[in-house]
């Protein structure tokens, strides 16, 4: 069965439209990540990190109840594609469309805001409830905002969360649970983040430089991107999910297997669904966080999967900061316009080679000579939580033939 991606929503530091966003992605741009105070040092000076922020300007308040900034993105992001949502609606009825969304953040805007009340005065403010920290709240706002009927799940499977709401998009289209799915994620870099990847010294004090020798670790972002995942071409992109793959090493909370193999079993297991070679992969976007253990893991993988055969791959995640839930559909959505426009986006670091880590073709100029027609993008998570995702689009000879 073949399944089509409509155009992606995306929402980020990189850029608040399709356009906008790609922009910064193949010329390096880094003007959205910012200087962000979070907490005190033991000293009692200010924390200061870098942060991919979304211009407060690109937000709106919403009508909802629960009116947080993690809401008032989501929105943004799905008011761009709501006319292929409503077309879906239109072609197969709201019963049959589903909503798959990740996220990690559940509502810590307000939670912190009333937990201190609770601290300082011994009870929560009158107006808080508990539904608001739900991990279904996201796919719920979603579904209610288009009087969607059809399934409605969320996903938290920390940085693929979004990967694994795409993966779950098509197998509910495939087992004939739904004809066309709301696919993507949705995420914040809340002080709770913040304070909590600080305190596993996985925070670099500079802007992320992944694969480098001197990577000091992440530069965290927020962000939102969706897709409609149909069994027809809805807004005539002709761009398919070939395929997707996943894995779970569950090795370690926080870490990955060191060698790499939880990571190259989600790339094959996505390479055998799509039905093709290594070499058919023109390009690849890394999850490439600029931690020590994810770089290495990933570059390992990689490298036993497309050994010889000089593959292009590049991180982003320097000029969208990690998006965390929402970083595998951002990703994701790179891929997409990589191919849609025939550029690819740069890997920018510092250049120093880390000898220690097998050598990649990573990206530096967009432009290639090479025909970009299928892409791979990777997500890896805390708990091992492996995703691969596989999209392309058909060689004219291909075209037309029975599914």
């Amino acid at each position: 069965m073949k399944l089509f991606l409509s155009n992606p929503a995306v929402l980020c530091a990189a850029g608040s439209n399709q356009s906008e966003f790609f922009d910064s992605l193949v010329t390096g741009n880094q003007s959205g990540i910012k200087t962000v105070v979070c907490g005190k040092t033991e000293d009692g000076e200010d924390k200061k990190f870098f942060v991919g922020k979304i211009d407060d300007a690109k937000l709106k308040k919403t009508n909802d109840k629960f009116d947080m900034r993690l809401i008032q993105i989501l929105d943004a992001a799905l008011e761009q594609i709501k006319p292929t949502i409503e077309k879906a609606i239109a072609r197969f009825g709201s019963e049959r469309i589903a909503v798959c969304i990740g996220s990690c953040d559940n509502g810590s805007e307000l939670s912190l805001a009333a937990h201190r009340d609770f601290f300082e005065k011994g009870s929560f403010p009158e107006n808080y409830e508990i539904e608001a920290q739900g991990a279904d709240y996201p796919a719920t706002y979603c579904s209610k905002k288009f009087g969607i009927t059809g399934l409605s799940l969320a996903f938290s499977t920390a940085c693929s969360s979004s990967a694994s709401a795409i993966f779950n998009a098509k197998e509910l289209i495939q087992c004939g649970m739904a004809d066309a799915v709301i696919c993507g994620g949705v995420d914040v870099a809340s002080p709770t983040v913040l304070l909590g990847f600080d305190s596993l010294g996985a925070v670099s004090s500079e802007i992320t430089n992944p694969m480098s020798k001197n990577r000091h670790g992440i530069t965290l972002g927020e962000g939102a991107a969706f897709f409609v995942l149909s069994k027809e071409d809805l807004d005539g992109t002709e761009t398919e999910l070939f395929g997707t793959g996943e894995s779970s090493d569950a090795s370690h909370m926080t870490a990955p297997l060191a060698d790499g193999s939880g990571a190259a079993a989600a790339m094959k297991s996505a390479l055998k669904d799509a039905e093709i070679e290594p070499e058919q992969i023109d390009y690849i976007n890394l999850h490439a966080t600029g931690t020590k253990l994810n770089d290495s893991m990933e570059a390992k993988a990689v490298n036993e999967i497309f050994i010889g055969l000089n593959t292009a791959a590049s991180g982003t995640k320097p000029m969208t900061g990690h998006t965390l839930g929402a970083a595998g559909a951002l990703e994701l959505a790179a891929c997409f316009l990589a191919i849609k426009n025939q550029k690819l986006p740069v890997h920018l670091n510092d250049g120093v080679q880390d000898e220690e880590l097998p050598k990649l073709n990573l990206v530096r100029t967009c432009d290639t000579n090479r025909k970009i027609q299928i892409c791979m993008s990777n997500s890896f998570a805390f708990g091992g939580c492996n995703v691969s995702l596989v999209i392309g689009k058909r060689h004219e000879n291909e075209k037309g033939k029975s599914e």
